[in-house]
């Protein structure tokens, strides 16, 4: 499935539009409010999240659009930040995330790629989760990966930073015990991250609201999809 098909079926998903119109409705009665406060909770994940981890024996790295292989510079620094840590402090697994259109090289198989590249040895403890195209996706199949191989502990969250709000919401939802670890040094406020952080605020709280929404109306389908 293309990322463009992906993201037609989720705009028909009946459950997905039943959220939006929840937090759509519920911005506009707050005049925004809402939309302001989902807004600055990502904006504080992005500036506070470290660089190392507290534990860092689990890492997940998150994967980003690499068409043919070729990665962005947010995705690249991703990668490098799973090699700065693997040299600091060697992980006990490295779960790669991210499949891709059948055909491709996987986004879990480009950071594998550019992970040897930069030092890491081929029998560094890499677990490879390529059937996902999109984080929630992500982070349910690495929970399945993970039990497969006895894995309970806590889990660090390799991302860039706009994006951590994001994971670290999913993986609460899914019953991770986590912790973030941004990919760039610090928090950049140049106009395209700012586009970028109001997309993600736009994002958490359309799961957020949705979510809590489900819970209130006891909707197990709609649960199921994000839990």
């Amino acid at each position: 499935m293309t990322r463009l098909d992906h993201r037609a079926r989720l705009a028909l998903d009946p459950d997905v539009l039943h959220s939006g119109l929840v937090a759509l409705l519920a911005c506009l009665l707050s005049a925004g409010l809402v939309y302001l406060l989902y807004l600055a909770r990502v904006v504080r994940t992005a500036a506070r999240a470290p660089t190392v981890p507290a534990t860092g024996d689990c890492l997940l790295l998150f994967g980003k659009h690499a068409p043919d292989g070729r990665m962005d510079a947010d995705f690249a620094a991703r990668v490098a930040r799973v090699a700065a840590l693997w040299r600091a402090h060697t992980p006990r697994r490295i779960v790669l995330l991210g499949g891709a259109a059948p055909g491709h090289p996987s986004e879990a198989r480009t950071a594998h790629a550019a992970l040897l590249a930069a030092g890491l040895p081929a029998d560094a403890p890499f677990l490879f989760e390529e059937a996902s195209r999109d984080t929630l996706q992500n982070l349910r199949h690495a929970r399945d990966l993970l039990a497969a191989e006895g894995e309970r502990g806590r889990v660090t969250l390799v991302s860039s930073r706009y994006h951590l709000a994001r994971c670290a919401l999913f993986a609460t939802q899914l019953g991770f015990e986590h912790e973030p670890c941004a990919a760039e040094p610090a928090l950049s406020l140049r106009p395209g991250m700012w586009l970028r952080l109001l997309g993600e605020a736009g994002y958490v709280c359309w799961i957020d609201l949705g979510t809590r929404w489900a819970r209130f109306i006891g909707h197990r389908r709609m649960l199921a999809k994000v839990t």
